[in-house]
């Protein structure tokens, strides 16, 4: 097998992970120990350990402008909304774009444009399925507020959901972080919520798939009409 090839399977794993595969693999020995169908069932889940805790290197687009996606997913809600207090970003609504990810997915967080973190917010909350609308207010969430280059901010909301039960966000205030940087992740399904600059339009639709530092969200230089389409 080609390295090439080797990679499209075998993705590296972010640090966190390593603690909780350790968990499964010791796990899945004892299992093998008592019964051997039990331990085949043990090696599956420490497989899907590794998996969830993958952290592959994306491909992030250059072009000024662009804002990329902050997290693999689905958009699951597009809409206006006002951002959570703690943020400081105000009390109007601004266009609010909804990724919500799945026990599959990478749950490695992205920022979805360069620029300098200005409010980091941590809100103790419920874990309501976070594929619902008022997860955005009534969940566990850490949110960063973005300011970019030009003095116009955007904000990006961790959400914790119903398997979700650990939010990281190892960015600090006043740290400058480039597009597609990491700056989180979260532990087992949940969904990021980002918050659009004034003016500017989505360029997504719901039910569309967003790859991590990879896919375009909006241009914050276009003043080109919001992104129209749907699930077929």
């Amino acid at each position: 097998m080609s390295v090439s090839m080797l990679s499209t399977f075998v993705k590296p794993m972010h640090p966190e992970g390593r603690k909780f595969v350790a968990i499964a693999a010791a796990i899945t020995v004892v299992l093998f120990l008592l019964w051997e169908p039990l331990g085949w069932v043990g090696a599956g889940l420490t497989v899907w350990v590794y998996y969830f805790f993958r952290d592959p290197v994306r491909v992030t687009p250059t072009r000024p402008g662009l804002m990329v996606s902050p997290a693999d997913g689905v958009v699951s809600l597009l809409e206006p909304a006002v951002p959570p207090s703690e943020l400081g970003l105000g009390d109007q609504p601004m266009t609010r774009v909804s990724v919500f990810m799945s026990v599959f997915n990478c749950h490695v967080n992205r920022l979805p444009a360069e620029g300098t973190i200005t409010k980091v917010a941590y809100h103790e909350g419920k874990f309501l399925n976070a594929s619902l609308d008022k997860a955005s207010v009534d969940n566990e969430r850490n949110g960063i507020a973005v300011e970019l280059a030009d003095g116009r901010r955007y904000g990006v909301v961790q959400i914790a959901g119903l398997v979700a039960r650990r939010i990281l966000c190892w960015s600090k205030e006043g740290q400058k972080l480039q597009t597609g940087e990491r700056f989180g992740l979260i532990r087992f399904g949940s969904r990021l919520d980002i918050y659009l600059p004034e003016g500017v339009q989505p360029q997504v639709c719901i039910g569309q798939t967003m790859i991590a530092g990879e896919t375009v969200i909006a241009d914050l230089l276009s003043d080109a009409p919001a992104c129209v389409g749907g699930i077929r």
